[in-house]
């Protein structure tokens, strides 16, 4: 028989080597584990047998970037830097605002256990005690002092008076929290009003001489339980000492009066 053309040799030798190299692969474990894989790899076989150039394709070990999503492999979800670094802001902003909230209540109740309950009501001379005067009974004691010194609130409360009062000119009057009743008189200017809420040691008033005085003092009363008492053994027992005021006749263990 003629020798082959050479063209044929080629070509049969061309399909022996890619033959050759597809059992090697397929030995060795090459992932061909697709039919379109293998219909793929046989086109680029019979293309190089007819002396073709196979068609170029991706490799499968490099997956494109641009993969659509699928349920089981979703879009990755992108956090822009400025959002991510807003939100741990407001974060802490808000933990910053909390705790300076608290520490803001912590110090107003700090504040109201080292304030005083019970003060003494005005500064000035002790003239006049809880007793017996003029042929009638003085319910209060007198504590003289210039126009417009300031008068107090003995206790923390609420103000159920404010304004005009017969024999007073103006008077004060603060129900505390605990059901005493303080009242002051005849002052000058008046600091509160009627339904205010105030605290021991707030100022209410100016003093004054309005009313049935002699001079510029603030007269001042105690009241438990329906009862007038003597103002300076109510001080005393909460450990205030009136300077002037002497020692008075009655014990501390009886606050009664007429």
């Amino acid at each position: 028989m003629p020798a082959p053309p050479t063209a044929l040799r080629g070509r049969a030798a061309v399909l022996a080597v890619a033959a050759g190299a597809a059992v090697s692969a397929a030995s060795a474990g090459s992932a061909m584990t697709t039919t379109n894989t293998h219909a793929t790899e046989a086109g680029d076989i019979a293309l190089l047998a007819n002396g073709e150039q196979a068609p170029a394709t991706s490799s499968s070990a490099a997956p494109s970037s641009a993969a659509t999503p699928t349920p089981s492999a979703p879009a990755p979800v992108v956090v822009p830097a400025s959002a991510s670094t807003g939100g741990t802001d407001n974060i802490q902003s808000a933990m910053l605002f909390a705790g300076t909230e608290n520490n803001a209540q912590r110090e107003i109740e700090e504040e109201k256990a080292r304030r005083p309950k019970i003060v003494i009501p005005a500064i000035g001379s002790f003239t006049s005690p809880f007793a017996m005067r003029w042929g009638s009974f003085h319910s209060g004691i007198d504590i003289a002092n210039a126009v417009g010194t300031p008068i107090v609130a003995a206790t923390d409360g609420t103000v159920i008076d404010s304004g005009p009062a017969q024999g007073f000119g103006n008077w004060i009057r603060i129900m505390s929290d605990d059901g005493v009743m303080t009242t002051y008189g005849h002052m000058e200017t008046l600091d509160v009003s009627k339904g205010e809420r105030v605290v021991a040691g707030q100022k209410i008033a100016g003093m004054g001489s309005l009313g049935f005085s002699t001079g510029s003092h603030l007269h001042f009363e105690v009241e438990v339980d329906g009862q007038k008492i003597d103002p300076v053994l109510w001080l005393a027992q909460h450990g205030l000492e009136l300077a002037g005021a002497g020692s008075s006749e009655m014990s501390l263990g009886s606050l009664g009066g007429n």
